[in-house]
Formats: C-alpha cells, sequence, structure tokens
C-alpha cells in the first residue's frame, strides 16, 4: 500500500443503526479511537436496537452517489471502507464510484452478508453483485465465516478452511483477506490473514457474555483507520483485533440483547 502523507481520512459507505452499536455509528466510533478522520455516505437508515432491525429506509441513489461525490471531491479519502451495502444498485454504484477514483483509493470491504446471529442481511443478488463487483477492488476484504462460506462456496469448519476460504478470497481477486474465526467454537478465536506476506494468525481469547453487536464493522473500520494513517497492513489487522477485543471486554452493558462494545475506551485515563 502506497499512501503518500497519509491523514488518516476515511469514507465509511454504510447504513446507519439507531442504536448506535454498529453501521455507521461504530465506524465513526473506531475510526475515531484509532486516531482517523471518518466521513460518511449513508446507504439505508434503520429502525434499530440491541433487539434486532424493526424497518429500513433506503436511500435513493442519487443521493448516496451525492454524498460519495461530495465527500470525495472536497474532503477525499485516503482509504474506503463498505459496510451495509442493501442491494445490488448499491453495490454496483459504489463500484463505479470506486472504478473512478484517480488514483485508485484502497478498499476495506466489510462484506455484510451474515449477521453475527446467522440471519441473512442481503439476497443472492446482492451477494453475487459483492461478489463479483467489488472483491476485485478491495485491497482487504474481512468475511465472517457464514460471509466466507457464501463468497467461496466453501464449507469452513477450522482454522484450515479458514486458510483455504482466504487462499481462494484472493484469488478472486481481493490483494488480502481475513477470515474472521469468531463463529467457530473454542476458548481461542483465531483470525486468518492471508496477503502478500504470505499467511498470518491472531489469536485471543474467547470473551464471554452477550456484548458482540457491531463488531465486524467496528474491526474493518478500526483496520481501516489506521492504513489511512499509514500503517502496514499486518500491524493494522493486529491493533485493530487488540482494540476491538478489548472494547468487547470493556462493554457497557446496554440494552436488553446483543449489546455494543465499548467503542471509547481508549479514550479514557
Amino acid at each position: 500500500m502506497d499512501i503518500s502523507e497519509p491523514k488518516g481520512r476515511v469514507l465509511v459507505i454504510a447504513g446507519s443503526d439507531s442504536g448506535g452499536g454498529a453501521g455507521i455509528q461504530a465506524d465513526i466510533k473506531a475510526i475515531t479511537a484509532m486516531g482517523g478522520y471518518a466521513a460518511t455516505a449513508i446507504t439505508a437508515i434503520t429502525v434499530q436496537n440491541t433487539l434486532g432491525v424493526s424497518a429500513i429506509h433506503p436511500i435513493p441513489l442519487d443521493i448516496l452517489k451525492g454524498q460519495i461525490d461530495a465527500v470525495l471531491n472536497d474532503i477525499g479519502a485516503d482509504v474506503i471502507k463498505t459496510g451495509m451495502l442493501g442491494t445490488a444498485d448499491v453495490v454496483t454504484l459504489v463500484a463505479e464510484r470506486l472504478e473512478a477514483c484517480d488514483p485508485p483509493i484502497p478498499l476495506v470491504l466489510d462484506p455484510v452478508m451474515v449477521a453475527t446471529s446467522g440471519d441473512a442481511l442481503v439476497d443472492e443478488g446482492t451477494e453475487a453483485a459483492i461478489r463479483d463487483r467489488l472483491l476485485r477492488l478491495a485491497y482487504l476484504v474481512t468475511p465472517n465465516i457464514p460471509e466466507a462460506e457464501k463468497l467461496t462456496g466453501l464449507v469452513i469448519e477450522d482454522i484450515a478452511g479458514q486458510l483455504e476460504a482466504a487462499n481462494r478470497l484472493v484469488g478472486m481477486g481481493a490483494r488480502a483477506a481475513l477470515v474472521k474465526g469468531g463463529h467457530l467454537k473454542g476458548h481461542v478465536v483465531t483470525d486468518v490473514l492471508v496477503s502478500s506476506r504470505g499467511m498470518e494468525l491472531m489469536e485471543r481469547p474467547r470473551l464471554p457474555g452477550r456484548n458482540t453487536h457491531g463488531t465486524g464493522c467496528t474491526l474493518a473500520s478500526a483496520i481501516a483507520g489506521l492504513l489511512a494513517d499509514g500503517a502496514a497492513l499486518p500491524d493494522a489487522v493486529r491493533r485493530a483485533g487488540d482494540y476491538l477485543h478489548e472494547a468487547i471486554a470493556r462493554a457497557p452493558g446496554f440494552g436488553a440483547g446483543h449489546g455494543p462494545v465499548n467503542h471509547a475506551w481508549v479514550m479514557r485515563p
């Protein structure tokens, strides 16, 4: 990755979570915690809390395009991070705007397709658009295990399966892949990173509790914030993972369902 005069600017293209634990809200918090500057293009407004999503209001495509162009034409971005895109039309629009960037802007692709609960978040057409249009533009793709299975067609049951999926994702066009291990059982959670440096494992003890809402958004955005500030990819992935692990450990316990993590722990003595 070659970012001249890094300024830590991240443009996040994702949905809004009214509960504040995931989506754009989590993205802004995580990027800020990493010392970065977050700008946003909102794809949808959700009616959401720790118990789930009860309604979604998509943003019109022309307004989404306008948000992206307004940020890039003025503030600029060192990294673009995508989260919930929702429809194939939105994926296509985002891919077109990325392809129009000259020089290209590195993309951290969080392929929001399957929730931590296992619920499908997009239809098959949107899955195909993410696979066919965005994956090849990604500097880093960060799927959980169900998402990696959908993108690659593999069944992942262990670290060897994570490694096979990460290698396949790189073979499909991504420059690097981080296949997260939170959905596998065991006392240790292992994330597998495959990049031009080869394979690296990120291992951390599994934390008990229900406060895991927005962990995928938070991790990908923390990585994006560190990359935008000039960090090397493996260092950014490891530091972002450590940040998220501590954020889960210090979760405030809000809500009756899957609660948010503590994004701001790094800012407190």
